[in-house]
């Protein structure tokens, strides 16, 4: 972002967040700690204006917490915050599918069936990385139809909560297979032209806190369940 204190010629904040957010993800920014406000400043070779504007952004996003004489806090992710985001998320992705269902055709269908088969590759292979991003692109095929430019940033900033900042490198084939199980429902409802009930299902079943539970403990709280299981 920055060279010998000099910044691109986009704005400072813009750049200032986006180097928090991926000093989040590279881990170099752990939970739980402060932010080093003045020496952030200095290193960067910015005012306290810009750092403290990128702040805000990212406290609204829900990555950082700014505490009045404490500081500014990198959050953690509890539990409670994956039970929201996965409704929020339910709920976006539906809207969406509503309002772009009468838009899907054939070649749609055909890349989310090539998308999907590619997941199920990529879990055969334990390759998590192609797995992911394939799983965004199999999403982004009816996302990217939506006119709503709020709805989709929503949609991206609540995906980035939960998965990349910081990126995890949990692997749980079972869950990653049943996803594609629920992809391969989900596609049949929509070339079935039963767009409501695919909306119905993405949000209920596929984006449902309670029905993937239990896979959401050991990607996200894997150590704690140990614990908690080593004690009982």
């Amino acid at each position: 972002m920055a060279e010998n204190g000099i910044l691109q010629l986009r704005s400072l904040r813009e750049q200032v967040y986006e180097y928090l957010r991926d000093a989040i993800n590279r881990g170099e920014l752990h939970a739980g700690s402060f932010l080093d406000q003045k020496n952030l400043s200095e290193s960067l070779g910015i005012s306290k204006t810009p750092l403290r504007d990128a702040l805000i952004q990212l406290e609204t996003e829900g990555f950082v917490s700014i505490l009045p004489r404490r500081g500014v806090m990198v959050n953690r992710l509890t539990l409670e915050d994956v039970r929201h985001l996965y409704e929020i998320i339910g709920a976006l992705e539906g809207a969406a599918v509503m309002s772009v269902g009468d838009q899907l055709d054939e070649t749609h269908f055909k890349q989310m069936r090539s998308l999907n088969a590619e997941m199920v590759g990529a879990v055969e292979a334990s390759d998590f990385n192609r797995y992911y991003a394939r799983n965004l692109f199999f999403h982004e095929v009816f996302l990217g139809l939506s006119q709503n430019g709020s709805l989709l940033r929503m949609v991206e900033n609540a995906k980035h909560r939960l998965y990349d900042f910081p990126r995890r490198r949990a692997f749980v084939p079972e869950w990653e297979l049943a996803s594609t199980g629920e992809h391969a429902a989900f596609l049949e409802l929509l070339e079935g032209g039963e767009v409501r009930r695919a909306a119905d299902y993405l949000r209920d079943v596929h984006w449902s806190f309670e029905v993937q539970e239990r896979f959401i403990l050991r990607y996200y709280f894997s150590e704690a369940v140990s614990v908690e299981a080593g004690e009982a």
